[in-house]
């Protein structure tokens, strides 16, 4: 791959990979062995920037990521995320924010253990904890960057006040949030504040959840631990809705003679310099057809094709139910 991205001056690769989905999330995970070579391939495809998390797997993923790419760690930003972990209950363990400095700590030296490592070169928090002030959270993590525990500072799921207001802190790296065709949020101010501060920004679910794949077709099978599953955008009514906009768009993939998850990738590229999109796979196949987005050139009027078919207000149903959404601090388009 080429055309390197910066983070916190390091050049990263323009796609990264995003692990959460060999440990957590859409499902039964694939077995280790698979999990194994899909992370040992994006390396010898040129990635560089792996992202996991303390909550994938519940530290599963972490282990898994530490452990196989720690033969190479001098080749990769490793990044991950404290602030939401699983916390063990009488009933069994639970997902829980705290952005309490004490959990942060916690968070991160346990992460660290997981894997493998003396420093994790790029430390998000997963959210924002409305009840402890960012600059409280953020000022934790500066003392963890000063301890040589932690390179660069991230957050995910903020908005662009608040972004600034934790850039007073301690500069930030990099905003991780969803970004792709059907999720345009970013566009809001959270881009624009990135680039202003000079902050990469990360973009989850860059495929729409294979919704731009156009390979998810029926989502009535979701297995009963598919996050999908509670999204609205993924009910009956609301993903029927979203399928009528794919024939248009796999006629413009057509013509520009890519995969429709590669167009999806290769818009993400276009809209910026600074983004850097982690896809997740569990399939060699789909791993190289990602990153073969890389390569894929859209012409301005491409762009603009794409820009009014997704327009934010032709995509049925919000991206997350009413609890996740509190969870949230990024900014949505009005009557979203």
């Amino acid at each position: 791959m080429t055309a390197h991205r910066m983070i916190a001056a390091t050049a990263v690769s323009p796609i990264g990979l995003g692990c959460m989905n060999l440990s957590h999330a859409y499902g039964q995970p694939p077995p280790v062995e698979q999990a194994e070579r899909l992370l040992l391939s994006a390396l010898d495809r040129g990635v560089t920037l792996f992202d996991t998390a303390a909550l994938y797997g519940f530290g599963a993923n972490e282990s898994l990521v530490g452990r196989v790419l720690k033969p190479h760690r001098d080749k990769i930003m490793l990044c991950s995320k404290g602030g939401m972990a699983g916390v063990r209950f009488d009933d069994g363990i639970k997902r829980v924010i705290d952005g309490s400095p004490a959990a942060i700590r916690r968070n991160c030296e346990d992460s660290l253990k997981r894997l493998g490592t003396e420093v994790i070169d790029l430390y998000y928090l997963h959210r924002w904890h409305k009840a402890v002030p960012i600059e409280e959270s953020v000022g934790e993590m500066a003392r963890l960057v000063a301890e040589g525990k932690v390179r660069a500072l991230g957050l995910s799921e903020v908005s662009a006040s608040t972004l600034r207001r934790a850039h007073v802190v301690h500069p930030i790296a990099a905003v991780q949030s969803e970004y792709s065709l059907w999720s345009r949020n970013a566009e809001i101010a959270v881009l624009a504040a990135c680039r202003e501060i000079g902050a990469a920004y990360v973009a989850f679910s860059p495929v729409a959840r294979a919704y731009l794949t156009g390979t998810l077709r029926d989502v009535s099978g979701f297995d009963a631990k598919d996050i999908r599953r509670a999204m609205p955008r993924f009910a009956p009514d609301h993903y029927a809705a979203n399928l009528a906009l794919l024939d248009d768009y796999a006629a413009i993939a057509s013509g520009v003679g890519c995969s429709l998850a590669q167009l999806a990738l290769a818009w993400l590229l276009a809209k910026g310099d600074h983004i850097v999109p982690i896809p997740g796979t569990t399939s060699l196949a789909h791993l190289e057809e990602d990153l073969g987005a890389a390569a894929v050139h859209l012409s301005p009027e491409v762009m603009a094709r794409l820009d009014a078919l997704f327009a934010p207000g032709a995509i049925s149903g919000p991206r997350y139910n009413a609890s996740n959404q509190a969870e949230i601090d990024t900014e949505d388009f009005p009557g979203a």
